[in-house]
């Protein structure tokens, strides 16, 4: 499986570099190279397949395309979600190289690995700017989050410790998600319309309701709104075994609200919430254990102005707050929590409140042959957790309560020279502050990076990058103190945890070509090398210690010092710093587009390991690799294609390793007119049963998704 893998890719590098070498042939009737990146020779229209020309503001919060970006970067478009209809974020990332989604099936949260970095924040989940910062501790990733897809509208993904500009804790990467705007059922021409959709499934997918509604006030205003309604059901993995406690039902809500009082001003305000409903760990369904209800509101209020004839004010102030709860209820116990004391309706309740502010300018200026894009500014996010739990004490334990302060400033100048160079230096200032439970600790640090790029030919332009990264510590981290039920163990809290401190070294290369093999055609292609070292990592590890715990339950501890014979000893865990880590890849991701039909790859090779021990990282994927392709027929309204996952064995990074997979999808849609569209997907073709790494239970087999949407506009 692992030359299965590795085949795709190598090929593909291959196709890129042939394919820059016949293109660049064609390079003395290009237009000239534009001042933001590297050039693009020929004029043709990018179409929807190729997502690397999507403008993005998230590797420097300048706007440019993601194949220009000096950075591993990629954008999943309303377009991409739409066409594969995305149940679930995982579903939204597999074509994006070096990222998966974690998820346990029986819940809804989903949690976000970048190059093999995941929970407590080492990726940092954006949704409209706001911090997503939730945690709860269990067997599953900790670090989770609640969206749906469908009130996505732009994924933008940045890999690597650009903490420099996002703040404390993205030394693996930011996941930015923008939720749905007027301007995806409108046209500019439009001044209000709706947009209905109505989408079914088999094998568990269920019924989708979304209904959007936008008014256009002149150019002055706009008001966008969308309601949502996602059930799902129990599945059948590929081999026909009921994957049951995996139903949910969702209700959301989205509302957005534009004003522009004068040219280049704008203030913003937006509010989503969503509720999810679903039970989960039962092994039947006269098992199930809790019953469990989520709750999240994220709320922004913003104000920009940039105007081209201003260049040294381009503002961005936004400022947020974001609340998720976890409500749980246990319903018919089983042994394990019958003895600890549970009943029948016991509440607990985990809280997470974030409130933050996100403030940066940008000025732009020319001091001799140097253009300078000049971008400065302050973020800071208070994180508030509260656990109550009336079901036994020990989820409370595990996940504590505790509150945390994230403070930062930053200074980043992206310099240009002639069209063939590009420099950018960016330095971050960072501190924290964290108590609770009697524990508390703070830190503080400057990350540096440095990024240069050069375009020796025109549409190829080569990149590379140091820069460092810093995470403080999670308030689970720093304040866990608990026991685990049986198998019983005690987990110690560690107040004297250090951050997390990522150095990372990454080279690229940017391919961007038009009229390649023939007119109209585009080729865009990103490879990136990495090799990522994160001193004081921090992982939990046994500490070698035992306490005596009472036989009985409900039995003070201090009785085990009286009469020891009443008690057992078990082991000691704690979250502790690893000296070194490290983590290395490559990344691939290319697109040829030639107007009737498009292909597309992306594809990740990655290791990590303890870097003292020379075991190791548990959360590092195996390689894996996506292939798209698709053909447009009947004047481009109908768009049939399939796409391909491989994904290699665990055999090298776990102790029960899960073998590699193949699996193929198809895809159909057809574009009646701008009002009338309808999508087809059939999932998992083969029936294939497989278990996606980190996740808790198999995923479902041969699937079909079909949904239905309807516009109505007006002028």
């Amino acid at each position: 499986m692992v030359r299965a893998t590795k085949l795709p890719v190598l090929t593909f590098l291959s196709l890129a570099a042939v394919t820059a070498a016949q293109a660049q042939q064609s390079g003395p009737g290009s237009p000239p190279p534009p001042a933001s990146g590297a050039a693009t020779v020929g004029q043709a229209e990018p179409l929807d397949a190729v997502t690397l020309d999507t403008i993005t503001v998230t590797p420097t919060k300048t706007a440019e395309s993601v194949v220009d970006a000096l950075a591993g970067a990629s954008v999943v478009s309303r377009e991409d979600i739409t066409r594969f209809q995305s149940s679930t974020i995982a579903d939204t990332l597999i074509g994006v190289p070096g990222v998966v989604a974690p998820q346990a099936m029986n819940d809804p949260a989903q949690s976000i690995n970048i190059r093999g970095l995941q929970d407590f924040g080492r990726v940092n989940v954006l949704v409209d700017g706001a911090r997503q910062d939730f945690q709860i501790s269990g067997h599953n990733s900790n670090g989770t989050f609640y969206l749906d897809p469908e009130l996505v509208g732009q994924i933008d993904i940045v890999r690597g410790p650009v903490s420099t500009i996002y703040g404390s804790g993205a030394i693996g990467g930011v996941a930015s998600f923008r939720t749905r705007t007027i301007d995806e059922i409108l046209k500019p021409d439009e001044t209000w319309g709706m947009e209905q959709k109505v989408g079914v499934g088999t094998n568990g997918a269920g019924f989708l309701n979304s209904s959007s509604m936008g008014v256009r006030l002149g150019t002055s205003a706009d008001l966008f709104g969308q309601f949502v309604f996602r059930n799902t059901n129990n599945y059948e993995d590929g081999s026909g075994q009921k994957v049951l406690d995996t139903g949910s039902e969702l209700v959301a809500g989205l509302l957005k609200f534009n004003i522009r009082p004068a040219d280049g001003h704008q203030f913003s305000l937006s509010a989503l919430q969503q509720s999810y409903d679903f039970s989960n760990n039962g092994t039947s369904g006269e098992g199930t254990r809790w019953r469990n209800k989520a709750e999240t509101g994220t709320y922004t209020l913003g104000y920009t102005f940039s105007r081209p004839d201003v260049p040294w004010l381009d503002l961005s102030i936004k400022g947020y707050y974001t609340n998720t709860r976890l409500r749980q209820t246990a319903l018919v116990p089983d042994e394990t929590y019958e003895a600890l004391g549970v009943e029948p309706g016991d509440p607990l309740s985990d809280r997470i409140r974030t409130y933050g502010f996100d403030l940066h300018n940008t000025s732009r200026f020319a001091t001799g042959p140097l253009d300078h894009a000049l971008t400065y500014g302050a973020d800071a996010a208070w994180d508030s957790v509260t656990t109550v739990d009336n079901a036994g004490g020990y989820i409370s334990a595990l996940t504590p309560s505790g509150r945390r302060r994230l403070t930062g400033a930053f200074i980043q100048d992206e310099v240009s020279y002639n069209g063939w160079l590009r420099v950018i230096g960016a330095l971050r200032y960072d501190e924290y502050s964290l108590n609770g439970g009697g524990y508390e600790s703070s830190g503080s640090r400057l990350s540096p990076k440095l990024t240069v790029g050069v375009t020796p030919i025109k549409g190829i332009e080569f990149y590379g990058t140091y820069a460092e990264g810093y995470r403080a510590p999670s308030i689970t981290e720093t304040l866990i103190a608990g026991q685990h039920p049986f198998p019983a163990f005690t987990i110690l809290p560690n107040p004297d945890l250090k951050p997390e401190v990522a150095r990372s070294i990454e080279g690229g290369v940017n391919l961007k070509y038009n009229d390649v093999l023939k007119p109209g055609d585009t080729f865009r292609a990103k490879a990136t090398a990495f090799l990522t070292k994160i001193d004081d990592y921090i992982d939990m590890e046994e500490t070698g210690d035992f306490t005596l715990v009472p036989f009985i339950p409900g039995m003070p501890v201090s009785v085990c010092n009286r009469a020891p014979r009443l008690c057992f000893p078990i082991s000691s865990y704690q979250y502790v710093n690893i000296a070194k880590a490290k983590i290395q890849g490559v990344e691939l991701e290319a697109a040829y587009d030639w107007r009737w039909g498009f292909a597309t790859v992306a594809g990740t090779l990655i290791d990590g390991k303890n870097d003292i021990t020379g075991g190791p990282l548990n959360t590092v994927p195996p390689s894996r690799v996506s292939s798209t392709l698709g053909f447009r027929f009947f004047d481009e309204k109908l768009t049939v294609g399939t796409r391909l996952t491989l994904v290699d064995s665990t055999k090298r990074t776990v102790t029960n390793p899960e073998p590699g997979y193949g699996l193929v999808d198809l895809f159909a849609s057809y574009q009646y007119n701008d009002d009338i569209r309808g999508d087809l997907v059939i999932q998992n073709l083969f029936d294939r049963r497989y278990t996606q790494y980190l996740n808790s239970e198999p995923s479902p087999g041969l699937t079909a998704k079909f949904a239905l949407t309807v516009r109505f506009a007006s002028k």
